[in-house]
Formats: C-alpha cells, structure tokens, sequence
C-alpha cells in the first residue's frame, strides 16, 4: 500500500502547482481535485471497514478534505497529497494488524473482503486513479509491474493475464485497449467466495494463492501438518491454469477448509469447472493426514455440494472416487450421494436436487 501511494505521489507532486480543479481526471467525470479526494476518502474507508470489523454496511462516516472548490494553490495540492499518504498509511496500518481469518463488508460480489482484498482494492484505487489524473495533466506515470500483478491476482481473477501487467489492468478497467482483446466498457473487480459449515469456513481460492500451493508454498494458510496435501496442489494448479488461459471462476474453482477454532487449514475442496449444458459439475476433495477422522470432508461436502445445487445452473453433483479408497467413499456416501456406476478401478457417484 505505502509503494503505491509513494509511487502516486512522487508522479503527481511534479505538477502541484497546476490548477486541480479546472483539469478533468482523464475519462472520469470528475476533476483531478475531485478524484484525489475520492482516493483519500476510500482508502480511509477502507481502514475503517476493517478496523471496525463492519459486517452488514460502511462504517458511517466520511473523510471531508480541506480547501476551496474553485482552484487551489501549489500547498493545497500539496496538502491533498499529503491527506492521500496519511490515509493510505491508516489502511496499510489496518491490514498489518487485522488477524487473517477477518472478512468485513464490501458490496461486490460477495458483501465481504479479507485484508489482502481491502489492500488490493486500496492499492486498484491509487493506481487506476493516479493514471486519470496524470492522464488529464499530461505527466507520464507507470507503477511498478508487481503492484498490478497483486491487484490482477487477488481482485481480478477472471482477467486472462496480458503481455504485461499494466496494461492489462488498464484494459481490464476500461482504461486501454489489448491487442486480440475487445475494449471493456462494464467491469467490477471480485474478492473470493467464503461458505461457511458447522466447524470450517471455506475459503475461495485466488490465482495469487493458487500460485503459491501450485509450488509448494502456504498460499497464505497455516496448515495443520505443516503443508498441504498433494491433491491440494494438484487442484492448485489446475486452478492456475485455468487463470492463465482466462477460464478461472472462482465460485467454481478450488476452496481451502479453515477450521475456524484456530484459523488452520485443514484440506482443500473444489469443482473442476464450472458446470456445463448439461447441469453437472464435478467436485473433488482432499485432507492433510493429520485432520482425517474428524469428519471434516463429510462436512465441508454436504456445504459446498448444497451451494451448488442451489445455483440455477446446476442439478447434479458429481463426485468419483477410486474403488480402493474406502475412507472417500464413505465420506461421499455420509454426504447423501448414490452410486451410480463402476469403471476402470473407480466409482461414480452423484447427489441431484430434490
């Protein structure tokens, strides 16, 4: 967040001594005034969202920032500059100290976001509109390429990667044009899906935590055992995979099972896809060794099965099971599912809406 706001202010501070007000953002509607005030005001929302652990609406209040409408001096950009470094402060200071396992309220699409989504969506802010602003005042501005692959990976999972980060994050907020690509002209960014059973939440996973499990990393998770499963690895890159080839949906990708007395993982979950034509889709599931037997995949199976027989798109859930793997198939058969059919050393079973 702070390299953000530093690399910001450094490329708009050449030009404090313009008039803020008389210039429009770039595309926006606004002016520059007008939308470094915007950045300020959602960065300390943001802060306070998470601060105040928000579940069901904003945190009313808002940020009012000092000065005339009608034109400013070179210290009352200067000043505004300074307001967007202090709020960008309070956010990363809101991030560094909120525990992990904290969701907050944020409208889209979901109604919540963990720290590393309200610091992507803080860091999407100053960026896209730090690039209206100089747009409008005519300065050069370029962030840092792995400050747009953060956004891109927490926020922007449904966006194919591009040749290069950030034009691929201006065209996928409308903002530039990408070879082979049609121009956006409607867009949200997307935080991950969280279901939650009696004991686990499950945590959608994003392509930056994919990419982390997919080579031997935590992605972000403190795992009971020490590591994930290997099937959360495979299923891990599957999932990146798909981001890369621009397939990725992330109600439809892979969720991490967090046992919510101690905010450890405890096993991985997730659809191969989403569903197809034909109203099925295919669920998988594993457990680290030392979480087995405690009825944990029963339990995150019959949630995220429910979920997705709840979806219009979707009347049959699928779940195929090795005929050697008794443990499984008792976890399938617990989760209502019936067997179906038996093939090349594996059984089929499904669940169907009532």
């Amino acid at each position: 967040m702070e390299q953000a706001v530093a690399h910001s202010v450094a490329a708009l501070g050449a030009v404090t001594d313009r008039d803020w007000t008389a210039v429009r953002a770039g595309r926006l509607e606004w002016s520059c005034r007008e939308t470094a005030a915007h950045v300020a005001s959602d960065l300390v929302a943001y802060a306070g969202q998470l601060a105040g652990r928000a579940q069901d609406a904003y945190v009313p209040f808002e940020i009012t920032v000092d000065g005339t409408d009608d034109g400013l001096d070179a210290a009352g950009n200067a000043g505004l500059l300074h307001v967007i470094t202090t709020t960008g402060a309070l956010l990363a200071a809101a991030v560094r100290t909120t525990p992990r396992s904290v969701r907050a309220f944020h409208p889209y699409p979901f109604r919540h976001a963990n720290r590393e989504g309200f610091a992507a969506m803080g860091v999407a802010e100053v960026l896209l509109h730090t690039h209206d602003m100089a747009e409008g005042l005519g300065v050069a501005y370029e962030p840092p390429a792995e400050l747009c692959e953060f956004v891109l990976t927490r926020i922007f999972p449904r966006v194919r990667p591009g040749p290069a980060p950030w034009p691929t994050l201006l065209w996928a907020t409308g903002r530039g044009e990408l070879p082979g690509r049609e121009p956006v002209t409607a867009w949200r960014w997307c935080n991950n899906p969280v279901l939650h059973s009696e004991r686990l939440d499950l945590e959608g996973v994003t392509p930056a935590a994919g990419a982390s499990l997919a080579v031997a990393g935590d992605g972000g998770f403190t795992w009971v055992g020490g590591a994930p499963a290997e099937g959360t690895r495979v299923g891990a890159g599957i999932g990146v995979a798909q981001y890369e080839e621009g397939a990725f949906v992330p109600e439809w990708g892979m969720y991490v099972l967090v046992r919510r007395e101690d905010d450890r993982a405890v096993g991985a979950m997730g659809f191969h896809g989403p569903p197809g034509a034909e109203g099925r889709v295919e669920i998988g599931y594993d457990l680290v060794v030392e979480a087995r037997g405690n009825g944990y995949a029963t339990e995150a199976l019959r949630t995220l099965s429910a979920w997705a027989l709840g979806q219009d798109a979707v009347h049959t859930v699928v779940a195929v099971v090795e005929e050697t793997n008794v443990p499984s198939q008792k976890v399938v058969t617990r989760a209502g599912f019936t067997e179906v059919s038996r093939q090349e050393g594996h059984i089929t079973y499904e669940l169907r809406a009532a």
